[in-house]
């Protein structure tokens, strides 16, 4: 089977291979903005990010006479996709095609050299058994879905010169494909990350969002018991972790990690310092930059948002590690 011989050549491969992630998700789940701040921390010599929404089979005009949209499968090279997933991870390089999303039109080829780790992205990279065969880490963003339409509607609008009606039409539109091809992807990653206000709370305006992030026992997670608190916070802690058994969407028992964004910054503090403890002696001569974590938009800061990268951070660098011993 295809995806065997991935995972064989991968295994049995001379050399140095990078370390693949993926983060998958719907438009504006917020999957660039949790790749920025990985790519920047790690630096843009040992990271190479790449976003599979690239591979669009047409560009806007075309689409517009299409019975389908940009989250169909149809409406993208999946093939194509899926052969330059498996050159990448065996740390070839790939002319890979450009998608210009200001102004819907498919431009020149860009070359792309993986580096020591390689960040994937976009509407459908969990979507084939061969694409997920070549990653080492997969993610999956899953915010509620009316939060997820509001992100769509300020970015279009601010970004794209849409309406808001034009974006809301698109959406609708959107749905069925969304609910066939892009969520089922959830189901095949190592980690869902849930970005949301606590709903048993009444926080003010500004409060940074909650994360919520279901650890799947597909990866080895890290050690953070000395750091995250007995008590449910909801009942009047204020501890800036806590872990719970949740029952996953196939029933399964999984550990649901919940980074509250409420609590003080010192407290926030105590959990980043663990986690950079950790990384630390996998940085390598170059060092991280933890000033890039958190950062959204022009000038908005998370401290759940930082510790969900200091997290992807942890597999990437140990996934590194492990693959150089």
């Amino acid at each position: 089977m295809p995806h065997r011989i991935v995972h064989m050549l991968r295994a049995r491969g001379a050399g140095r291979r990078p370390v693949m992630l993926a983060i998958a998700g719907d438009s504006a789940a917020g999957k660039t903005t949790l790749t920025r701040g990985l790519v920047q921390c790690l630096g843009a010599d040992r990271m190479t990010a790449v976003c599979v929404d690239d591979y669009h089979r047409y560009d806007r005009a075309e689409r517009r006479g299409k019975p389908f949209t940009a989250l169909h499968p149809d409406c993208n090279h999946i093939n194509v996709m899926e052969q330059h997933l498996q050159l990448l991870s065996m740390g070839e390089p790939i002319l890979k095609p450009v998608y210009d999303h200001t102004t819907g039109e498919l431009v020149r080829p860009e070359l792309v050299e993986p580096r020591d780790f390689v960040i994937v992205e976009g509407l459908l990279p969990l979507h084939t058994r061969l694409a997920r065969a070549c990653f080492d880490i997969t993610v999956y963003l899953d915010p509620p879905e009316r939060l997820r339409h509001s992100w769509k509607v300020r970015r279009d609008c601010e970004k794209r010169g849409y309406t808001p009606a034009q974006v809301e039409a698109e959406l609708a539109r959107r749905e069925p494909e969304s609910a066939a091809y892009i969520r089922p992807q959830r189901r095949w990653a190592d980690i869902v990350v849930r970005f949301a206000p606590v709903t048993e709370r009444h926080d003010p305006p500004g409060t940074p969002l909650s994360a919520e992030l279901l650890l799947r026992p597909t990866i080895d997670h890290p050690e953070l018991g000395a750091v995250i608190g007995e008590a449910d916070p909801a009942a009047g802690g204020e501890t800036a972790m806590h872990l719970r058994l949740h029952r996953d969407t196939d029933g399964r028992p999984v550990d649901s990690l919940h980074v509250h964004g409420y609590v003080s910054p010192e407290e926030s503090q105590v959990v980043k310092k663990a986690i950079w403890e950790r990384l630390a002696p996998w940085a390598g001569n170059g060092g991280l930059d933890p000033r890039a974590l958190g950062r959204f938009g022009e000038d908005g800061a998370s401290d759940p948002l930082a510790i969900t990268q200091l997290l992807l951070l942890y597999h990437l660098l140990d996934a590194g590690r492990r693959q150089a011993a």
